[in-house]
């Protein structure tokens, strides 16, 4: 298969390139390190294939993924990431990729199951991302089911953290309305203080700066 590889750590991305090359029998027909350098490389290179890192420097790799399709909607895609939380787990469902590895646990090898099972028409997710998976679907409170998308944005900030006054600035809402905001997350998740709100937002990867960036579109 022709792979784009977009992958920020120089020596992980090296590391890639030669697993698909020469371990695996695939051609790399472009590289980037950026989310900016991706969208200029990944539609000229015409790929079979993208394997994207979740987290870049400059963008989210999803957001990356979302503006590439408006070019070519069929784009087939294996997602990376260094860390997997409930978060990201939530986000990779509903990107619709063929597949997810993990950097922190996954090998060259399961790279490769990865990337034949793509190449044979079907997805690739390791056993530890299906049993999250599972959990999660059977989990009545997971955050995404019972927070809608601006508690979920609210919480996000929560957990940096901020004041009220400091997120009402950054989402353009008044402190009364974040206030409120607060107090309906609080009550939906069971949770007591805004401390017990801060750490549950760090604990599911809410708070992070991808997370922000990913939210910030929310009206």
């Amino acid at each position: 298969m022709r792979i784009a590889i977009v992958e920020d750590e120089r020596l992980f991305r090296d590391v890639l390139r030669k697993a698909c090359t020469m371990e695996l029998g695939h051609e790399v027909v472009g590289e980037a390190g950026t989310g900016r350098e991706a969208l200029q490389v990944v539609p000229a290179a015409l790929p079979d294939l993208l394997l994207l890192d979740i987290h870049l420097p400059d963008m989210d790799g999803l957001d990356v993924l979302r503006v590439l399709r408006r070019k070519r909607a069929l784009l087939r895609t294996l997602l990376i990431s260094s860390y997997f939380d409930e978060y990201t787990l939530c986000r990779i469902e509903q990107a619709a990729v063929q597949g997810f590895i993990d950097k922190s646990t996954n090998t060259v090898a399961e790279l490769g199951l990865a990337i034949r099972a793509i190449e044979g028409g079907s997805t690739y997710f390791p056993s530890p991302f299906t049993e999250a998976r599972r959990a999660h679907s059977r989990n009545p409170m997971a955050f995404d089911k019972i927070l809608t998308d601006r508690e979920q944005v609210v919480l996000s900030l929560i957990g940096e953290p901020l004041s009220d006054a400091e997120i009402a600035a950054q989402l353009n809402l008044s402190p009364e309305t974040i206030e409120k905001h607060r107090f309906n997350i609080m009550r939906k998740l069971g949770l007591r203080s805004r401390a017990e709100s801060a750490r549950f937002a760090r604990r599911c990867g809410l708070t992070r700066p991808a997370a922000r960036r990913h939210f910030s579109a929310v009206n």
